[in-house]
């Protein structure tokens, strides 16, 4: 139930922009280069094959319509490749061009615009968020429930840190749990729902927070909040400045808020299971009202849920972090603050159960940085991926990690709500990936 609420929350926030922020000139982006071959950067042929072998499995099996999965090692595409169909009804094969929903996949994005104004000296990062959002000023703290079940509050201990605000341990909600009456007040006063930023953050501002700032972890409506302060302190709407400072120089062409007309048959049809027959559906309606139409621009830009993107164009972003902030000759970061985006931001003292949606712990060995998933002790974790592994995943089922240990960059594409009714594929994919470089030193 906690992923659908995800997917609520995306569907009332989200769409994006393809299209070029007016008065602004798209340089055509060149090929993502190729290895001339796996074993070239340290892979073996042989062993990826059951990356392959169980991409094309989860389409057979009826788990996911279609699934586009791209590796790259040293800047260089390693494995692109795509089963299934875009959309079943209509027997649309899926092409390395389709454009996906990333839905959450787009808070990693709204991290990188917040870090360059950071570099700005816009904004320190333990600022209180009031400084930027003043509306959010003295917020009450729930604490227990009363005998009717209504939310006890008392006095923020403090103020909520820009630090907390992007790792999501300032204490807000998010609206995606059923049984936690704050997050209940995000459902019922529509949070996600608002026609704007700044209608967006009055609601929240009449909400409490969850807990006291800094005493705990919870997926959160932060990353929407940050989509505010940035528009803020740019002047532009959200999506010209990502337009204007990172999809551009980045040639992330395919990327935005929501879907051109002329590009519409690219976009991939998304589905959900049916508990009934076990098969996936299209998700045409969500909890009576009509899934999202991302062929027309949002009501507002949200930085928590909204962009569509190719499997290809996020792999660029995902390349500028391995990079430490620069690509082709472009440079959108500083290496200091890509690796302090990848730095566990939870305090030890947080006692961190779940992300809301998924049953992911986060612990001493995986944390949390600005607005990624950061991976600390990778084989203590359980898996094979580098030490300081960034990612993140989205409510339709993309997912990705950006590995600057091995330098190897994954994209995961598919388009199902819920998740696939089996295996974890973005855990799956990365045992396949990892036992398939066998020589590492390449």
């Amino acid at each position: 139930m906690h992923r659908f609420r995800h997917l609520a929350a995306a569907v009332c926030a989200a769409a994006l922009a393809l299209a070029p922020a007016s008065g602004l000139a798209q340089r055509a982006p060149a090929a993502l280069p190729a290895a001339a071959s796996p074993e070239s950067v340290g892979f073996s042929s042989e062993r990826l094959e059951r990356l392959d072998e169980a991409m094309a499995r989860a389409v057979a099996d009826g788990r996911v319509a279609g699934v586009s999965t791209l590796l790259m090692r040293h800047g260089k595409v390693v494995a692109f490749r795509t089963h299934g169909q875009a959309d079943l009804a209509a027997q649309r094969p899926l092409g390395k061009d389709a454009i996906y929903r990333i839905y959450s996949m787009t808070k990693p994005v709204t991290g990188v615009a917040m870090m360059i104004l950071f570099e700005e000296g816009r904004w320190r990062l333990d600022d209180p968020v009031s400084l930027y959002v003043p509306e959010l000023k003295g917020l009450k703290v729930m604490d227990g429930v009363d005998a009717a079940g209504e939310p006890i509050l008392v006095p923020a201990a403090r103020e909520p840190t820009m630090r907390e605000l992007m790792s999501h341990t300032a204490g807000f909600g998010y609206g995606l749990r059923d049984d936690n009456p704050i997050d209940r007040m995000f459902q019922a006063r529509r949070v996600l729902g608002a026609s704007s930023t700044q209608e967006m953050v009055e609601r929240t501002a009449t909400i409490p927070l969850m807990f006291q700032p800094g005493s705990d972890w919870s997926y959160s409506i932060a990353v929407d909040l940050q989509g505010h302060i940035v528009e803020k302190l740019s002047g532009q709407t959200l999506g010209e400045f990502f337009q204007s400072r990172i999809f551009g120089p980045l040639g992330m062409k395919d990327t935005g808020f929501y879907v051109p007309a002329a590009e519409a048959g690219r976009l991939a049809a998304v589905y959900v299971g049916d508990p009934k027959t076990g098969k996936i559906v299209e998700a045409r309606e969500l909890f009576g009202a009509p899934a999202q139409d991302f062929t027309r621009p949002p009501p507002f830009e949200s930085g928590g849920g909204g962009l569509v993107s190719t499997a290809s164009d996020y792999a660029r972003f995902a390349q500028m972090l391995v990079n430490g902030g620069e690509l082709g000759g472009v440079r959108i970061l500083s290496p200091a603050s890509v690796e302090m985006m990848g730095t566990d931001m939870i305090p030890k003292t947080a006692t961190v159960s779940s992300n809301g949606s998924v049953g992911l712990r986060f612990n001493d060995a995986v944390g949390f940085g600005l607005d990624l998933m950061v991976m600390k002790d990778p084989r203590k974790a359980g898996s094979l991926e580098g030490e300081g592994t960034m990612s993140w995943g989205g409510a339709a089922g993309t997912w990705f990690w950006a590995d600057p240990a091995n330098d190897v960059v994954f994209v995961g594409m598919i388009q199902r709500f819920g998740g696939t009714g089996g295996p974890d594929l973005g855990t799956l994919t990365r045992t396949l990936v990892y036992q398939a470089l066998v020589d590492p030193a390449k």
